[in-house]
């Protein structure tokens, strides 16, 4: 008799398969060797791929990414991005901004293409330009994640984009009866993203949940 497949199993299955639609080159799978070096978690083969798409359909110039880990969101931003595109990564560890500059060098881009902050992300993004940036991508689990999207969206121009990693919380997001801090800052980002008359939004399930918005 044939085996049946629960709906549970065939959604994971079209998952995984859409995660390793795009196969990593050996510059990604050696940046992301470094991450395991460093506990690091790198976005996700999908959100790396998601992430290289956004970028170039919008040909992104200025873009920010809060949580800049050892440089696979960034590269994968900037293969996306116009040729002259210029990268903002600001990451409170200097170990890990070393990480990244190793990447960005074995790719070979110009050091001019990358701007890489030391520092507290709820410090450094207040002093960036409102209305600069094409893209804001924030990778970081902090208490201050609502405000680091009150701020990305104030450095958008009209019809930039900003895209928050992590959104479904590994999956604890759908679950109410989940109350763990991480869990409910991520769903109060979720509904001050979505009630923003200035934001149009949806949820994507590649990775652990990409939340993108586009400014009006």
């Amino acid at each position: 008799m044939r085996a049946l497949t629960s709906p549970q199993t065939a959604k994971h299955a079209s998952w995984e398969y859409a995660e390793q639609h795009h196969a990593e080159d050996h510059i990604l799978e050696a940046a992301r060797r470094r991450g395991e070096d460093l506990g690091v978690t790198p976005v996700s083969e999908g959100v790396a791929a998601t992430l290289t798409v956004l970028a170039a359909a919008m040909g992104a110039r200025g873009l920010v990414e809060v949580g800049t880990g050892v440089g696979v969101s960034g590269l994968s931003l900037l293969r996306g991005a116009a040729p002259d595109a210029v990268l903002t990564s600001i990451d409170p560890d200097a170990d890990h901004l070393q990480a990244a500059r190793t990447t960005f060098k074995e790719s070979g881009v110009p050091s001019a293409r990358t701007r890489l902050i030391t520092g507290r992300a709820e410090e450094v993004l207040p002093r960036l330009t409102s209305g600069g940036y094409c893209l804001v991508h924030l990778d970081a689990d902090s208490p201050e994640l609502d405000e680091f999207v009150e701020q990305g969206v104030r450095l958008l121009r009209p019809g930039g984009l900003l895209a928050v990693n992590d959104a479904l919380d590994h999956d604890r997001l759908p679950r109410p009866a989940v109350r763990e801090e991480s869990t409910r800052r991520r769903r109060a980002v979720e509904r001050s993203v979505r009630d923003d008359e200035r934001l149009v939004t949806t949820m994507l399930g590649t990775g652990t949940g990409l939340l993108v918005a586009v400014k009006r």
